[in-house]
């Protein structure tokens, strides 16, 4: 028992050093996987996949404005004025990516109305289920989307269902979750980023854990 205690103990602490590696690994082949079912090629993913884990740190501006305020300091003794931005911004790998995918998509299919009527069922999923909380955006939980646009893409396209899941997904929550809460989070200071939270954000996960499930 002395003897197997620290080979244990060096066990588990390898596993947790080791734990964030195989998450990575398992998140990577999940979207090689799903770009896959799409009908795309791997390198065709792989390029996807880098434009959006870089392009997550990158917002388009739409809408832009400067607003000068004055900020509090040293216990609310002194006063300064400041300027800061305010507008509304996309993302490029958050939401720009996702978008442009399901656009090529859309003109691969040769019959849009399951697509549509996928999608108009998933806006309305997404309108209904999003919050917009002051200082943390527009909140929606995240498996919401993936299995009601999987579940959507089942029964209108149960044919091709990969394509209907990954457009009900991205373009549903881009619309229903995001711009559709646009009147109501521009009431709020600061730069709103439409698929601005990441590579995690909700619109990209929808799409491509929605292929997954629908390949399950």
């Amino acid at each position: 028992m002395f003897y197997l205690l620290p080979v244990s103990l060096i066990i588990f602490v390898l596993f947790l050093l080791f734990l964030p590696f195989l998450f990575l690994f398992w998140f990577l082949n999940l979207v090689s996987f799903s770009f896959q079912k799409l009908g795309l090629t791997g390198e065709v993913a792989f390029i996807l996949l880098l434009l959006t884990l870089f392009g997550s740190g990158i917002n388009i501006p739409l809408t832009k404005y400067k607003r000068r305020i004055k900020r509090k300091t040293f216990f609310g003794f002194f006063e300064f004025p400041i300027e800061e931005i305010e507008g509304v911004a996309i993302n490029l790998g958050g939401a720009v990516v996702p978008l442009g995918v399901s656009l090529y998509l859309f003109t691969k299919i040769q019959d849009i109305f399951p697509i549509l009527f996928a999608l108009i069922f998933m806006i309305i999923i997404s309108k209904t289920f999003s919050k917009v909380i002051p200082g943390r955006g527009i909140i929606l939980p995240a498996l919401i989307p993936p299995i009601f646009s999987a579940l959507f893409a089942l029964i209108f396209s149960p044919q091709n269902p990969a394509p209907c899941a990954y457009i009900a997904g991205t373009l549903g929550t881009l619309i229903g979750a995001d711009i559709l809460n646009l009147p109501k989070i521009r009431r709020y200071p600061g730069l709103i980023s439409i698929g601005g939270a990441g590579v995690f954000d909700g619109i990209f996960l929808s799409g491509i854990v929605a292929v997954f499930l629908t390949a399950l």
